[in-house]
Order: C-alpha cells, then sequence, then structure tokens
C-alpha cells in the first residue's frame, strides 16, 4: 500500500508492468533479451566503427554517437526495471527517481536530435553530393553533435526542475515502470498547469522541430530518387527510407503520444506500453536499421572475425 501523508517523500513504490508474479518473469527473460541485444549491438557498432577506418565518415560519426546515446538511453532504465520484476517491493529513493528522470530525458532528448542530425545529412549525401565534402566538414559534424548534446541536458534541466520543484505529500505510488515527468507529476500536492505546459513547450522544441526536420530531408531525399534512372538505385535508397522510417515513427510517435497531450491524473496500462517503444525497444532496434544491414558495417565485422580467427 502507497503512504498517504503531509511530509514530503523519501522515496516511491513503482507499479511497474504488471502485479501477476508469473507474467514478471516472463517479462523479466524479454526485456533482459532486449536488454543484452541493445548492448551488444551498440558497443559492436562502437568497435567496428572505431577500428576501420573506412568508417571514418560524417554519417558513421553520428552513428557512433546514437549508439553511444542508445547504450546510456537503456541502461538509465533496464537494469532498475529487471531488479524491480524479481522483488516484491519495488522501491526507489527520491533521489534515485530524479537522478533516472533527468539522464532518461538527456538521452531521450539527444536520440531525438541525433535522428534529425542524421536525416540532415543523408539530404546532403542524396540531394547535394558534389557539396557533401564541403558542408558537412569534421567542425560541422562535431558541432551538430555537440549540440544535440546540448540541447538533450537544457530540455532535461528544465523538464526536472519543473517537475521536482512541485510538492509530494502525498500518496507515493507511481502507476509506472521508472521515473519520468508525466507519471509522477500525477502524484503531485499542487496544481501542475505550469509544469505541464513548460514540458509542452519543450516537447514542441525537441520533438517536434526534429521530427519536422526528417520529414523536410526524407521528402527531398525521396523526390531526389524518385528521379534516378536506376531502378536498383532506387529500390536501395527507399528500403533505407523505410526502415529508417519505422524507427521515426516508433520513436517519435510513441513520445510526441506522451509528452505532448493533457496530462490526466492516471496513467492507464497503454501509456506504459506505449513508454516501452520509446524508453526500450528504439535502443534495440537502432543499430540493427541503421548500420548492421549497412554493406560496410558488414565488411567491417568480417574483417574483424577473420583477424580475431587469425
Amino acid at each position: 500500500m502507497g503512504k498517504e501523508n503531509h511530509t514530503y517523500l523519501t522515496e516511491f513504490i513503482l507499479l511497474g508492468l504488471s502485479s501477476d508474479h508469473q507474467t514478471q518473469i516472463l517479462l523479466f527473460m524479454i526485456f533482459l533479451i532486449i536488454y543484452l541485444l541493445t548492448v551488444f549491438g551498440n558497443l559492436l557498432i562502437i568497435l567496428l566503427i572505431h577500428v576501420d577506418s573506412r568508417l571514418h565518415t560524417p554519417m558513421y560519426f553520428f552513428l557512433k554517437n546514437l549508439s553511444l546515446n542508445d547504450l546510456c538511453f537503456s541502461t538509465t532504465i533496464v537494469p532498475k526495471m529487471l531488479v524491480h520484476f524479481l522483488v516484491v517491493r519495488k522501491t526507489i529513493s527520491f533521489a534515485g527517481c530524479s537522478m533516472q528522470m533527468f539522464f532518461f530525458l538527456i538521452m531521450g532528448c539527444t536520440e531525438s536530435s541525433l535522428l534529425a542530425v542524421m536525416s540532415y545529412d543523408r539530404y546532403i549525401a542524396v540531394c547535394k553530393p558534389l557539396h557533401y565534402s564541403t558542408i558537412m566538414t569534421h567542425r560541422v559534424c562535431v558541432l551538430l553533435v555537440v549540440g544535440s548534446w546540448a540541447s538533450g541536458i537544457f530540455v532535461s534541466v528544465v523538464d526536472t526542475t519543473f517537475t521536482l520543484c512541485l510538492p509530494y505529500q502525498g500518496t507515493n505510488l507511481i502507476n509506472h515502470y521508472f521515473c519520468e515527468p508525466p507519471a509522477l507529476l500525477k502524484l503531485a500536492s499542487e496544481e501542475t498547469y505550469t509544469a505541464e505546459m513548460v514540458i509542452f513547450a519543450m516537447g514542441v522544441i525537441i520533438l517536434l522541430g526534429p521530427v519536422s526536420l526528417i520529414f523536410f530531408s526524407y521528402w527531398n531525399i525521396i523526390y531526389t530518387v524518385v528521379q534516378i534512372q536506376s531502378g536498383e538505385g532506387r529500390l536501395k535508397v527507399f528500403s533505407t527510407c523505410s526502415s529508417h522510417f519505422i524507427v521515426v515513427i516508433f520513436f517519435y510517435g510513441s513520445t510526441i503520444f506522451t509528452y505532448m497531450r493533457p496530462n490526466s491524473k492516471k496513467m492507464n496500462e497503454g501509456d506504459k506500453v506505449i513508454s516501452v517503444f520509446y524508453s526500450v525497444v528504439t535502443s534495440m532496434m537502432n543499430p540493427f536499421i541503421y548500420s548492421l544491414r549497412n554493406k560496410d558495417v558488414k565488411e567491417a565485422l568480417r574483417k574483424v572475425l577473420k583477424r580475431e580467427i587469425r
């Protein structure tokens, strides 16, 4: 049972994805496999890009940062989640909850910016190939990545500050599997309108802004590709774009649904399932969709494996 009191809370109880013991064991196995695939896939991408000089290009520089971000993103949430599947009392301290929310927001917002940067890189490569090397210089690439991480930190500081500045004196039951602003605001003892509006405004900047750039980039890519005479070349680009759009739909669709709508006082099971897509699933999917299907990455992997066999 949650506590009803008039003192400031020092810990929360996370209700998780299910209260049924058998279901929790099943979920533990599923999320353990997802986490191991996430760690393996992203570490492999980082390693391959680091050791193969042919992958030292702007596109792979961005992918390396995306993999690092996905690794941290998943690690912020899943290990604690796995522990909670195996224990009866799923507690997290107020400080622990605050730290998890802060780092989750950094990684999530940085991911949004990096996906937009990567779409811009592909737009320049496909639509302005003759100017690619002069536009996407090393300095520009570093600035774009630094800007992505800085935007993530900025939005996280703002959202976390406005969420935590509210008093939490009532129930300590969070109907969620991790700490994030929409779930925590439902427990606030005062009016949450200001915090909700600030989070909505940050969502416009960090979600709608990047997704607009992504749609602009891919619209121009598709328009350019349609004019390509080679059917094989056209098919290759369309195949790449369609797989990238899967990530865009999963990540932005689920985050926009969670952060860009009015905050109701109850979080239902559907909301928790939707949050799994942006907090867990996309970090596993990204290495396989963006990198491991790529011919250059496959060749780099073959070279590493041959070297190890020798």
